[in-house]
């Protein structure tokens, strides 16, 4: 909701797109982002998953996938608003399984202007321009990998190194340099 504040504060008139991932929340959301979008006067288009999870898929990769499949049908570019903080947080999840992947720019027809912008930033200018949100019970529920990252093993990373969000901004600069310059 922010990322759209800040396009509408552009004078930007966004389409919104949101993806309904099937889950008991999805339906508070879903009523939450129409009103939203009517209030607004925005185009709305809304999918789903389209296929059934398979056996032993992670309910998050399953999401993922459904959602960039989705987002493979639109033309781009498509805005997302993932932050330097899930950067860090996928950095850390695929270090943990021996990959060390950082969260891309680009995606084919998917951007992250937001990458760089910590966290903290972006609930500040919710704060500031009492941005309506709804936030997801899912970021608090340890039954996901993800949730587990922030709420447990964040903190500690942090004890450890204070800096860690630089070294993967850093990271995230030099391995999208010809990216970082168009913007």
């Amino acid at each position: 909701m922010v990322a759209l504040d800040f396009f509408l504060n552009g004078r930007y008139k966004p389409t919104v797109i949101h993806f309904d991932h099937g889950t008991k929340y999805s339906v508070d959301a879903h009523k939450f982002i129409s009103e939203r979008c009517r209030e607004l006067d925005l185009p709305l288009i809304v999918n789903n998953i389209g296929r059934p999870k398979e056996k032993g898929e992670s309910e998050e990769a399953y999401w993922r996938e459904e959602r960039y499949r989705f987002f493979g049908t639109l033309p781009g570019p498509i805005v997302t608003a993932h932050h330097l903080d899930d950067a860090v947080e996928w950095w850390i999840f695929s270090s943990l399984h021996g990959q060390g992947k950082l969260i891309k720019y680009q995606n084919k027809n998917v951007i992250r202007p937001f990458l760089l912008t910590p966290k903290s930033e972006i609930i500040s200018w919710a704060e500031r321009k009492k941005v309506k949100y709804v936030d997801d019970p899912s970021n608090d529920d340890e039954r996901y990998m993800r949730s587990i990252i922030r709420h447990k093993i964040m903190p500690e990373v942090l004890r450890v190194n204070p800096g860690i969000r630089t070294v993967i901004r850093k990271k995230i600069v030099k391995e999208n340099a010809s990216y970082v310059k168009s913007i």
